[in-house]
């Protein structure tokens, strides 16, 4: 689909949609590439993106500032995988400096394939907590999801992580005929490691090899198992994100559950995505977008505001996400080509 194209005009000083809903949280991806080929995200041979396409760490920078600008209050870094990205530690600490002076929080999405290595950096830089993508505590299951993952190198990178003060929480993917059996292990690691944990639907976007609907699982049925066991109860808490919150009975983990199928809740979306070739997607389940990136090499940051304005004047209410057997995705990009 073509771009959105907007005529220069003073930019409005918050970021409000078409809906009325108000933006606070910009989640950057740095990169469309990751050192794991998960199977309900990515297909085996990916073609990523060349780097004349991709914003340079500095471009980035700018672009987060001037959402900050705009009034943006929290900052996630996404991928694909954010610690490949070259630099990342630079702009780490460069929008780290803008907590308390612009920003409430900074955070980030990672496999922890690195993690054990970035671990301190990202303390350094002032994130205080992190989300590691971990489907399931079985290494062969964990190596067929990740077709190259080693479980053990993520849980010494959670490991690390909790060593350097990071608040770790764990996504989980809900694949059926994989990992329906690791819920109540997971819960039980969380509790054993000082984690919460969030569920996740598998969502439709991006040609894999497998069939997702094949695997597709609502999470009130993946988390049966669970209410079997024991009560849980849901919670007044908030992170900025999907999330809807529950306490488990008898257990310190704060679980989430995230329905994009089964319970949508774009009604209350308040995020924006950057993609790391400076496109802003309207929404994760379409296809417009404004593209930033010429629009900064040609005129800086500022000259960015109108087209910031015409990509939440298109926001979608809703997305529009199905999965059907051979339906094939609602996208034609990945996940990771979006930003998680």
């Amino acid at each position: 689909m073509a771009e959105i194209s907007s005529s220069p005009r003073a930019a409005a000083a918050n970021l409000v949609d078409g809906h009325g809903r108000r933006i606070d949280y910009l989640r950057l991806s740095v990169t469309d590439r990751c050192d794991l080929r998960c199977r309900y995200c990515m297909a085996e041979d990916m073609v990523f993106l060349p780097k004349s396409q991709v914003l340079s760490i500095e471009e980035m920078a700018e672009l987060a500032e001037r959402f900050v600008a705009r009034g943006i209050r929290r900052i996630r870094l996404t991928g694909g995988e954010p610690l490949v990205r070259r630099g990342i530690d630079t702009l780490a600490m460069r929008l780290g400096a803008l907590i308390g002076h612009g920003i409430d929080e900074l955070t980030l999405t990672t496999n922890a394939m690195r993690l054990a290595e970035h671990a301190p950096m990202l303390a350094a830089a002032g994130v205080r907590r992190i989300n590691v993508s971990l489907d399931t505590l079985d290494p062969a299951a964990f190596r067929h999801i990740t077709r190259v993952g080693d479980l053990g190198v993520a849980l010494r990178g959670i490991a690390a992580a909790r060593d350097t003060g990071l608040q770790v929480k764990i996504n989980m993917v809900a694949l059926a005929g994989l990992n329906e059996d690791q819920l109540l292990p997971m819960l039980a690691y969380c509790a054993a490691n000082g984690c919460d944990l969030t569920l996740i639907e598998t969502m439709p976007l991006g040609e894999v090899t497998d069939d997702r609907s094949d695997h597709y699982i609502p999470l009130h049925h993946f988390i049966a198992p669970l209410r079997a066991e024991r009560p849980i109860y849901p919670v007044d808490q908030k992170t900025g994100g999907p999330a809807r919150y529950f306490a488990v009975e008898d257990s310190p983990v704060t679980l989430g559950l995230i329905t994009p199928l089964s319970d949508n809740f774009c009604s209350t979306c308040n995020r924006i995505r950057l993609t790391v070739e400076g496109r802003i997607y309207m929404c994760l389940g379409q296809d417009d977008h404004v593209d930033l990136r010429a629009a900064l090499r040609e005129g800086g940051a500022a000259a960015a505001d109108s087209l910031i304005d015409a990509a939440l004047a298109g926001k979608p209410r809703a997305h529009d996400f199905h999965i059907e057997r051979k339906s094939g995705p609602a996208v034609a990009r990945h996940m990771s080509a979006t930003g998680g």
